[in-house]
Protein backbone atom coordinates (compact mmCIF):
# COMPACT_ATOMS: atom_id res chain seq x y z
CA UNK A 1 0.00 0.00 0.00
CA UNK A 2 1.26 3.34 -0.81
CA UNK A 3 2.09 6.03 1.98
CA UNK A 4 -0.73 9.11 1.53
CA UNK A 5 1.05 11.81 -0.76
CA UNK A 6 0.74 14.36 2.19
CA UNK A 7 3.55 12.86 4.25
CA UNK A 8 6.74 14.03 3.95
CA UNK A 9 9.04 11.41 2.81
CA UNK A 10 11.26 10.47 4.96
CA UNK A 11 13.62 8.23 2.50
CA UNK A 12 14.69 9.23 -0.73
CA UNK A 13 15.91 7.21 -3.14
CA UNK A 14 18.13 8.84 -6.16
CA UNK A 15 19.33 6.83 -9.28
CA UNK A 16 20.14 8.12 -12.36
CA UNK A 17 19.18 6.09 -15.80
CA UNK A 18 20.76 6.50 -19.32
CA UNK A 19 19.19 3.74 -22.17
CA UNK A 20 18.43 1.18 -18.96
CA UNK A 21 15.06 0.11 -20.47
CA UNK A 22 16.01 -3.42 -19.95
CA UNK A 23 16.36 -2.89 -16.19
CA UNK A 24 14.40 0.35 -15.13
CA UNK A 25 11.19 -1.66 -14.15
CA UNK A 26 12.53 -4.43 -12.34
CA UNK A 27 14.73 -2.40 -10.14
CA UNK A 28 11.83 -0.12 -8.94
CA UNK A 29 9.67 -3.82 -8.28
CA UNK A 30 12.76 -4.98 -6.15
CA UNK A 31 13.27 -1.18 -4.32
CA UNK A 32 9.65 -1.18 -4.33
CA UNK A 33 9.72 -4.57 -2.33
CA UNK A 34 12.81 -3.25 0.12
CA UNK A 35 11.15 0.07 1.00
CA UNK A 36 6.82 -0.65 1.11
CA UNK A 37 6.55 -1.16 4.37
CA UNK A 38 9.86 -1.20 6.13
CA UNK A 39 11.45 1.90 4.91
CA UNK A 40 8.49 4.37 4.66
CA UNK A 41 7.36 6.90 3.66
CA UNK A 42 9.70 6.84 0.58
CA UNK A 43 10.12 9.09 -2.35
CA UNK A 44 11.43 7.58 -5.75
CA UNK A 45 13.60 10.23 -7.62
CA UNK A 46 14.33 8.49 -10.96
CA UNK A 47 16.14 10.51 -13.02
CA UNK A 48 16.23 10.09 -16.82
CA UNK A 49 19.82 11.53 -18.75
CA UNK A 50 17.88 12.25 -21.83
CA UNK A 51 17.79 8.18 -22.68
CA UNK A 52 17.39 7.50 -26.42
CA UNK A 53 15.46 4.11 -26.04
CA UNK A 54 12.56 3.44 -24.42
CA UNK A 55 13.89 4.21 -20.70
CA UNK A 56 11.59 7.52 -20.41
CA UNK A 57 8.27 5.72 -21.36
CA UNK A 58 8.99 2.91 -18.65
CA UNK A 59 9.87 5.96 -15.83
CA UNK A 60 6.68 7.99 -16.90
CA UNK A 61 4.75 4.74 -16.40
CA UNK A 62 5.73 3.92 -13.01
CA UNK A 63 4.90 7.23 -12.30
CA UNK A 64 1.31 7.27 -13.21
CA UNK A 65 1.15 4.43 -11.59
CA UNK A 66 2.74 5.31 -8.10
CA UNK A 67 2.89 8.39 -6.45
CA UNK A 68 6.06 7.94 -4.92
CA UNK A 69 7.73 7.95 -8.34
CA UNK A 70 9.38 11.43 -9.52
CA UNK A 71 10.32 10.73 -12.96
CA UNK A 72 13.61 13.82 -14.03
CA UNK A 73 14.32 14.04 -18.11
CA UNK A 74 17.05 16.36 -18.54
CA UNK A 75 17.25 18.08 -21.71
CA UNK A 76 20.23 16.51 -22.59
CA UNK A 77 23.14 13.71 -21.78
CA UNK A 78 24.45 15.40 -19.36
CA UNK A 79 26.24 12.29 -17.36
CA UNK A 80 26.25 10.49 -14.21
CA UNK A 81 27.69 13.34 -11.91
CA UNK A 82 24.86 16.06 -13.33
CA UNK A 83 21.57 13.34 -13.09
CA UNK A 84 22.88 12.62 -9.59
CA UNK A 85 23.32 16.33 -8.40
CA UNK A 86 19.65 17.17 -10.41
CA UNK A 87 18.07 13.96 -8.19
CA UNK A 88 19.56 15.13 -4.96
CA UNK A 89 18.50 18.84 -5.55
CA UNK A 90 14.90 17.05 -5.84
CA UNK A 91 14.88 14.96 -3.26
CA UNK A 92 12.93 15.47 0.33
CA UNK A 93 13.77 12.85 2.28
CA UNK A 94 16.01 13.24 5.56
CA UNK A 95 17.80 10.61 4.30
CA UNK A 96 18.62 9.76 0.42
CA UNK A 97 20.03 6.98 -0.67
CA UNK A 98 21.62 6.62 -4.90
CA UNK A 99 22.54 3.80 -6.58
CA UNK A 100 23.03 3.31 -10.14
CA UNK A 101 20.27 2.24 -12.57
CA UNK A 102 21.89 -1.15 -14.25
CA UNK A 103 20.65 -3.52 -11.82
CA UNK A 104 24.96 -3.43 -10.78
CA UNK A 105 23.69 -2.87 -6.89
CA UNK A 106 21.37 -5.06 -4.85
CA UNK A 107 18.76 -3.06 -3.51
CA UNK A 108 18.65 -6.29 -1.12
CA UNK A 109 21.66 -4.38 0.35
CA UNK A 110 19.62 -1.27 1.62
CA UNK A 111 18.64 -2.88 5.19
CA UNK A 112 22.23 -2.84 5.81
CA UNK A 113 23.78 -0.01 4.75
CA UNK A 114 20.44 1.92 6.52
CA UNK A 115 21.33 0.04 9.91
CA UNK A 116 24.61 0.88 9.68
CA UNK A 117 23.64 4.57 8.69
CA UNK A 118 21.87 4.53 12.45
CA UNK A 119 23.81 2.59 14.33
CA UNK A 120 27.02 4.37 13.59
CA UNK A 121 25.39 8.36 13.93
CA UNK A 122 27.87 8.60 10.27
CA UNK A 123 26.50 11.17 7.57
CA UNK A 124 27.38 9.09 5.06
CA UNK A 125 27.38 5.18 5.00
CA UNK A 126 29.63 4.15 1.45
CA UNK A 127 29.27 0.96 -0.42
CA UNK A 128 32.33 -1.48 -0.29
CA UNK A 129 32.57 -3.64 -3.37
CA UNK A 130 35.03 -5.83 -1.35
CA UNK A 131 34.30 -9.05 -3.80
CA UNK A 132 34.80 -7.37 -7.61
CA UNK A 133 33.23 -9.30 -10.58
CA UNK A 134 34.59 -7.25 -12.96
CA UNK A 135 37.53 -7.81 -15.40
CA UNK A 136 40.98 -7.79 -13.43
CA UNK A 137 43.36 -6.04 -15.99
CA UNK A 138 40.53 -3.60 -17.46
CA UNK A 139 38.73 -2.51 -14.15
CA UNK A 140 39.63 -4.07 -10.51
CA UNK A 141 43.67 -3.24 -11.04
CA UNK A 142 43.19 0.28 -12.49
CA UNK A 143 39.73 0.57 -9.92
CA UNK A 144 42.25 -0.77 -7.22
CA UNK A 145 45.42 2.02 -7.93
CA UNK A 146 43.00 4.53 -8.21
CA UNK A 147 41.07 4.09 -5.00
CA UNK A 148 44.74 4.42 -3.39
CA UNK A 149 45.22 7.49 -4.99
CA UNK A 150 41.90 9.13 -3.66
CA UNK A 151 42.58 7.69 -0.49
CA UNK A 152 46.06 9.05 -0.40
CA UNK A 153 45.63 12.72 -1.87
CA UNK A 154 41.91 13.43 0.28
CA UNK A 155 42.82 11.90 3.20
CA UNK A 156 39.91 9.84 3.49
CA UNK A 157 40.05 6.36 4.25
CA UNK A 158 37.42 4.00 2.31
CA UNK A 159 38.23 1.70 -0.48
CA UNK A 160 35.56 2.40 -3.06
CA UNK A 161 35.42 5.48 -4.09
CA UNK A 162 33.98 4.46 -7.53
CA UNK A 163 30.70 3.04 -6.46
CA UNK A 164 27.36 5.32 -6.65
CA UNK A 165 25.67 3.17 -3.52
CA UNK A 166 25.65 5.29 -0.96
CA UNK A 167 23.55 6.64 1.77
CA UNK A 168 23.48 10.19 2.78
CA UNK A 169 22.22 12.91 5.27
CA UNK A 170 20.09 15.58 3.62
CA UNK A 171 22.33 17.92 4.75
CA UNK A 172 25.55 17.07 4.14
CA UNK A 173 24.36 16.01 0.65
CA UNK A 174 23.02 19.19 -0.09
CA UNK A 175 26.20 21.01 0.94
CA UNK A 176 28.03 19.79 -2.12
CA UNK A 177 28.18 20.96 -5.29
CA UNK A 178 29.21 18.31 -8.33
CA UNK A 179 30.58 19.10 -11.30
CA UNK A 180 32.56 17.04 -14.00
CA UNK A 181 32.97 13.14 -13.29
CA UNK A 182 32.88 14.30 -8.88
CA UNK A 183 29.92 12.18 -8.18
CA UNK A 184 32.62 9.49 -6.78
CA UNK A 185 34.52 11.96 -5.03
CA UNK A 186 31.85 12.77 -2.74
CA UNK A 187 33.13 11.75 0.98
CA UNK A 188 36.37 13.63 0.24
CA UNK A 189 33.96 16.92 -0.79
CA UNK A 190 31.33 15.90 2.56
CA UNK A 191 34.98 14.96 5.01
CA UNK A 192 36.28 18.74 4.03
CA UNK A 193 32.88 19.32 5.79
CA UNK A 194 33.28 17.34 8.90
CA UNK A 195 31.25 14.96 7.49
CA UNK A 196 31.74 11.15 9.03
CA UNK A 197 31.93 8.07 6.60
CA UNK A 198 31.27 4.62 7.09
CA UNK A 199 31.78 1.78 4.32
CA UNK A 200 29.23 -1.13 4.25
CA UNK A 201 30.31 -4.55 1.78
CA UNK A 202 27.58 -4.45 -0.58
CA UNK A 203 27.50 -7.62 -3.74
CA UNK A 204 28.87 -6.51 -6.61
CA UNK A 205 26.47 -7.90 -9.47
CA UNK A 206 27.61 -8.30 -12.91
CA UNK A 207 25.18 -6.19 -15.23
CA UNK A 208 22.36 -7.81 -16.79
CA UNK A 209 24.16 -6.35 -20.23
CA UNK A 210 27.37 -7.53 -19.53
CA UNK A 211 28.52 -4.24 -20.57
CA UNK A 212 30.01 -1.01 -18.80
CA UNK A 213 28.81 2.27 -20.25
CA UNK A 214 32.11 3.46 -18.83
CA UNK A 215 35.84 2.51 -20.17
CA UNK A 216 39.10 3.38 -20.29
CA UNK A 217 38.98 6.95 -21.33
CA UNK A 218 37.34 7.58 -18.07
CA UNK A 219 40.18 7.40 -16.16
CA UNK A 220 41.88 10.61 -17.92
CA UNK A 221 38.98 13.05 -16.80
CA UNK A 222 38.81 11.24 -13.52
CA UNK A 223 42.50 12.07 -12.77
CA UNK A 224 42.12 15.59 -13.29
CA UNK A 225 39.09 15.29 -11.22
CA UNK A 226 41.19 14.09 -8.70
CA UNK A 227 43.67 16.97 -9.14
CA UNK A 228 40.56 19.28 -8.58
CA UNK A 229 39.72 17.62 -5.39
CA UNK A 230 43.07 17.62 -4.16
CA UNK A 231 43.28 21.39 -4.58
CA UNK A 232 39.43 21.89 -3.49
CA UNK A 233 40.61 20.33 -0.12
CA UNK A 234 43.55 22.04 0.59
CA UNK A 235 43.60 25.37 -1.03
CA UNK A 236 40.06 26.34 -2.52
CA UNK A 237 39.98 29.10 0.30
CA UNK A 238 43.90 30.25 0.30
CA UNK A 239 44.98 29.59 -3.59
CA UNK A 240 48.21 31.89 -2.81
CA UNK A 241 49.17 29.41 -0.53
CA UNK A 242 49.45 27.00 -3.65
CA UNK A 243 50.50 29.63 -6.43
CA UNK A 244 52.69 31.84 -4.07
CA UNK A 245 54.98 28.92 -3.18
CA UNK A 246 55.73 27.85 -7.19
CA UNK A 247 55.86 31.82 -8.24
CA UNK A 248 58.28 32.92 -5.55
CA UNK A 249 60.66 29.65 -6.05
CA UNK A 250 60.21 30.36 -9.99
CA UNK A 251 61.28 34.18 -9.29
CA UNK A 252 64.26 33.20 -7.23
CA UNK A 253 65.95 31.09 -9.67
CA UNK A 254 65.78 33.68 -12.14
CA UNK A 255 66.58 36.22 -10.60
CA UNK A 256 69.58 34.03 -9.17
CA UNK A 257 70.49 33.11 -12.94
CA UNK A 258 70.79 37.21 -13.77
CA UNK A 259 72.44 38.33 -11.00
CA UNK A 260 74.62 35.37 -11.76
CA UNK A 261 75.07 36.41 -14.92
CA UNK A 262 75.43 40.10 -14.14
CA UNK A 263 78.68 39.56 -12.24
CA UNK A 264 80.19 37.42 -15.26
CA UNK A 265 79.64 40.38 -17.68
CA UNK A 266 81.10 42.96 -14.80
CA UNK A 267 84.03 40.92 -13.22
CA UNK A 268 85.54 38.76 -16.72
CA UNK A 269 83.78 40.92 -19.56
CA UNK A 270 81.70 37.99 -20.48
CA UNK A 271 79.49 38.79 -24.03
CA UNK A 272 76.47 37.31 -22.56
CA UNK A 273 74.58 37.58 -25.69
CA UNK A 274 76.97 35.03 -27.71
CA UNK A 275 77.72 32.66 -24.36
CA UNK A 276 74.96 32.24 -22.20
CA UNK A 277 72.15 33.49 -24.47
CA UNK A 278 69.76 30.69 -23.95
CA UNK A 279 70.52 30.93 -20.12
CA UNK A 280 69.85 34.43 -20.00
CA UNK A 281 66.22 33.76 -21.80
CA UNK A 282 65.35 30.95 -18.99
CA UNK A 283 65.77 33.31 -16.10
CA UNK A 284 64.12 36.11 -17.99
CA UNK A 285 61.18 32.92 -18.12
CA UNK A 286 61.60 31.86 -14.79
CA UNK A 287 61.06 35.75 -13.31
CA UNK A 288 57.92 35.94 -15.53
CA UNK A 289 56.66 32.62 -14.32
CA UNK A 290 57.04 33.35 -11.05
CA UNK A 291 55.23 37.14 -11.43
CA UNK A 292 52.78 35.28 -13.37
CA UNK A 293 51.68 32.52 -10.92
CA UNK A 294 51.60 34.84 -7.88
CA UNK A 295 49.41 37.10 -9.83
CA UNK A 296 47.11 33.81 -10.31
CA UNK A 297 47.55 33.25 -7.08
CA UNK A 298 45.97 36.63 -5.49
CA UNK A 299 43.18 36.52 -8.10
CA UNK A 300 42.29 32.94 -7.25
CA UNK A 301 42.20 34.35 -3.73
CA UNK A 302 39.63 36.85 -4.96
CA UNK A 303 37.62 34.46 -7.00
CA UNK A 304 37.51 32.15 -3.63
CA UNK A 305 35.76 34.42 -1.58
CA UNK A 306 33.44 35.28 -4.59
CA UNK A 307 32.62 32.18 -4.64
CA UNK A 308 31.97 31.71 -1.46
CA UNK A 309 29.96 34.63 -0.97
CA UNK A 310 27.49 33.99 -4.42
CA UNK A 311 24.63 31.91 -5.00
CA UNK A 312 24.93 28.62 -6.41
CA UNK A 313 23.44 27.83 -9.66
CA UNK A 314 21.92 24.45 -10.96
CA UNK A 315 24.31 23.09 -13.35
CA UNK A 316 21.59 21.20 -15.42
CA UNK A 317 18.23 22.41 -17.41
CA UNK A 318 15.34 19.74 -16.69
CA UNK A 319 12.87 19.01 -20.01
CA UNK A 320 10.11 18.10 -17.57
CA UNK A 321 9.20 16.31 -14.37
CA UNK A 322 6.61 13.38 -13.57
CA UNK A 323 4.60 12.86 -11.17
CA UNK A 324 1.45 12.29 -9.88
CA UNK A 325 1.73 13.24 -5.97
CA UNK A 326 0.48 16.56 -6.92
CA UNK A 327 -2.79 17.82 -8.68
CA UNK A 328 -0.16 18.72 -11.89
CA UNK A 329 1.27 15.61 -12.97
CA UNK A 330 3.65 17.52 -15.32
CA UNK A 331 5.77 20.60 -14.46
CA UNK A 332 7.84 21.67 -17.59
Amino acid sequence: MFVNEADNPKYSVVVPFHNEQESARELYQQLSSVMTGRYEPVEFIFIDDHSMDSTNQVLIELAMSDPRVVVIRLKRNYGQTVALAAGFDYAEGDVIISMDGDMQHDPADIPQMLAAFEETGSDIVSGWRKKRVDNFLLRRAPSRIANWLMSQLSGVAIHDFGTTFKVYRKDTIKQIKLYGEMHRFIPALASWNGATIVEVPIKNIVRPGGRSHYGLSRTVRVLFDLLTIRFLLKYVTRPLHFFGPIGLLSTTVGLAINIWLLFDKMLYGTALFDQHGPLMLLGAVLILAGVQLVSSGLIGEMLSRTYFESQGKPIYSIEKVITTRNASATRS
